[in-house]
């Protein structure tokens, strides 16, 4: 009897323990609803990577920072540390420890990241209002992906982690700025990857229990 008992134990144990861990099952009346606002994001996400080339001619004016990567310096991931510019959150393929509850937040905590950094650099540099527009349009296409699947708040969102680019000389300040474009571009390339995964994202296929 006390095997029964402790085997019965045991049981419940990992069955709560793999319920816990298992990806994120969305209601399966607000799938259309949640598709459609991943498409929309995905859509503006496409836009945002395609006037960053131009929105950085406009305002990166400093000899050698261009957007080829194989300019980049050691100097320069250098200056990512000595200006304090965060990095992105890492998004990763969907999975039992990655849920789409985790990626849905992190979506969200990029490109609020990003909307603030733009917001500090704007106020010495003019031309990123129309990036800046567009990723908080964005975060509102994220927020009806959290809303319509009841996904829960992160402690990642919601901060304001932007330093204090403003004060900085004229150098930095152009330097700080394409540090941000160029992370904004890598991104939201990983932005599409995710958003076209959750746009086809399958209640039923989210692992086994």
């Amino acid at each position: 009897m006390n095997t029964l008992i402790v085997v019965a134990v045991l049981h419940h144990f990992l069955f709560a323990v793999l319920v816990q861990s298992a990806p994120v099952s969305l209601p399966s009346n607000s799938l259309p609803a949640f598709r459609e606002a991943a498409e929309r994001a995905k859509t503006l996400v496409e836009k945002v990577l395609e006037d960053i080339p131009a929105v950085h001619s406009t305002v990166v004016n400093t000899e050698g920072l261009t957007l080829d990567p194989s300019t980049q310096t050691a100097n320069l991931q250098m200056m990512v540390t000595s200006l304090g510019i965060p990095a992105a959150p890492v998004l990763k393929p969907l999975s039992e420890r990655f849920t789409l509850d985790i990626c849905v937040s992190r979506m969200l905590a990029g490109s609020q990241l990003y909307q603030g950094l733009l917001g500090v650099l704007s106020v010495r540099l003019s031309g990123l209002s129309d990036l800046q527009a567009d990723l908080r349009d964005l975060q509102t296409h994220i927020k009806k992906m959290k809303e319509v699947a009841q996904l829960s708040s992160s402690a990642e969102e919601d901060k304001d982690p932007s330093p204090d680019l403003a004060s900085r000389g004229d150098y930095d300040v152009q330097v700080a700025a394409h540090l941000t474009l160029t992370q904004l571009r890598y991104f939201c390339h990983d932005l599409i990857r995710s958003l076209r995964a959750v746009a086809s994202y399958r209640p039923q296929a989210a692992g086994s229990r």
